[in-house]
């Protein structure tokens, strides 16, 4: 948010965090010009006021009120200083009022009212002072007294108005910004899930392949071409969706989004059960579903994937039977199960994170279904699943 920094409340030239200087921009610079002509022309014209009325400036008073207007251009630095200052000399030179107006309205827009407040009670407590010192001989004591406290009233009541008015933007902006990278952590966080989905099954197929070989050397050269293809195939398929992925990510940032590539769908299934049979697994599939809502088929695709990937680390060679059916109106029901192995450790090795069926769980949590999973009573691992499908 570096680039709003100048909507900051308490941010002025000097006020850089870690003692680096806030530099003036272009609009600070036309608004100090801006200012410092009109403190000029304001007490160029009340020097005139004044003469006019028979009372007598000194020379002293009329460098004094030019040093102030010169002074102006300190506010962005030391603001409640000069406020004080200049609070102090009007007291009793009152040419000098023009830029302790200015420097009042400063500390309103910059400055919270705890500090600003106690300012704007010593300039109005002057006036007393300066109107006894200084009286204006076309007004009353007390009407000269009321003009000068409402002029100053009104000063520091339009200062709090920009402030709050700069509050209100920056705060906007900041929301804004957050609101931003939330969606981008969002959006990182969806395709690290399906890159887990897509490597997890890729590189477990490309496991049994090399698994097979492994424990096969002297398989015929026909079934070793075969599952040396397929081994080359997953992994160049592996390196394609991670090239996918890192581009998205490299361009998270770009304005304009980057597309993205066809998401399965239930449709997939037969070509994922296809692709598994190819790798040696036993697979049964029964889907009894008409057409299906995109993200609903995604999701249900994601989930029988995840628990095809789990079924090959855990039981590469124990039958599968995967079930999905449905109506709308009440929702798709998806079933996956599998023998547990008949002793510990004839999995296959793959390393896992853990995470998979977790992620399923939250992903089917925030399409409003549901996922369970762990072993039946009947010695199965059974993965269930019931997401909302609606008319």
């Amino acid at each position: 948010m570096t680039e709003y920094r100048w909507l900051l409340p308490s941010v002025l030239l000097g006020d850089g965090q870690d003692g680096r200087t806030v530099r003036r921009s272009t609009r600070d610079w036309f608004v100090d010009i801006v200012i410092f002509a009109l403190c000029a022309f304001g007490t160029l014209a009340l020097l005139g006021e004044l003469q006019a009325s028979g009372t007598r400036v000194s020379d002293f008073e009329q460098l004094l009120a030019a040093l102030a207007c010169v002074a102006v251009w300190l506010r962005r630095r030391w603001p409640v200083g000069l406020c004080l200052v200049l609070t102090v000399i009007t007291t009793y030179f009152i040419l000098a009022g023009p830029p302790a107006a200015v420097a009042l309205f400063t500390v309103a827009v910059h400055r919270a009212f705890n500090v600003s407040g106690p300012i704007l009670l010593l300039n109005l407590l002057t006036v007393l002072p300066s109107a006894q010192l200084r009286p204006d001989p076309t007004l009353p004591f007390w009407v000269n007294v009321g003009i000068t406290e409402a002029a100053l009233l009104a000063i520091f009541a339009w200062g709090m108005v920009v402030r709050a008015r700069r509050q209100l933007v920056w705060s906007l902006r900041a929301q804004a910004d957050k609101a931003a990278e939330e969606a981008r952590r969002l959006e990182r966080e969806r395709i690290a899930r399906e890159m887990h989905d897509v490597l997890a099954h890729r590189i477990s197929i490309l496991s049994l392949h090399a698994g097979a070989l492994e424990f096969r050397p002297d398989a015929p050269a026909e079934e070793i071409s075969r599952a040396a293809g397929a081994i080359r195939g997953s992994a160049h398929q592996a390196l394609q969706d991670l090239r996918e992925v890192i581009g998205v990510l490299r361009a998270g940032d770009a304005e304009e989004p980057t597309p993205e590539r066809p998401q399965p769908t239930l449709d997939d299934l037969p070509g994922l059960v296809a692709e598994c049979r190819q790798a040696g697994m036993r697979v049964e599939l029964e889907v009894e579903a008409g057409e299906v809502p995109e993200r609903v088929g995604r999701d249900a695709y994601r989930i029988v994937q995840e628990a095809l990937t789990n079924a090959r680390k855990h039981a590469p060679e124990v039958p599968v039977s995967i079930s999905v059916g449905g109506v709308a109106g009440q929702g798709l029901g998806i079933r996956v199960r599998n023998r547990l192995p008949a002793r510990a450790g004839r999995g296959m090795g793959i390393p896992g994170s853990g995470s998979g069926l977790i992620g399923l769980t939250e992903r089917a949590s925030l399409l409003g279904g549901r996922l369970s999973y762990g072993p039946t009573p009947g010695g199965e691992f059974e993965v269930e699943a019931w997401l909302p499908w609606k008319t």
